[in-house]
């Protein structure tokens, strides 16, 4: 696979674009959607409410977290999960500012 060259792009463009890769899988939305209705989850709680194994929740938990949507607070053994709201207000800042722009009249196509 070949690089991704992020640098030839702008901070604007990167942000963008790692913000939308925490929507690029429904299990990734279905993570988010629970822990918006439930506050705080453990990867156990999501395993049987989502229905994937649990290496598979661990490893979308993993990219949401490095994303920074999520954190995580170990109790004993597990993680607990919940959305970081500081992070959250910056990606629907972004992702409103991108997707809230006006398509010109067209003259072409």
């Amino acid at each position: 696979m070949g690089l991704a060259k992020t640098e030839i792009f702008t901070d604007e463009q990167n942000n963008i674009s790692l913000f939308a890769k925490a929507f690029s899988h429904p299990a990734r939305v279905a993570i988010l959607q629970k822990l918006f209705k439930i506050d705080t989850c453990y990867c156990g709680d999501l395993v049987s409410e989502i229905g994937l194994a649990q290496p598979t929740i661990s490893q979308h938990l993993k990219e949401l977290k490095q994303l920074g949507l999520i954190k995580g607070n170990v109790e004993g053994t597990s993680v607990c999960y919940c959305i970081d709201p500081e992070k959250w207000q910056e990606m629907k800042g972004v992702m409103f500012e991108f997707l809230n722009q006006d398509i010109p009249e067209p003259d072409c196509c």
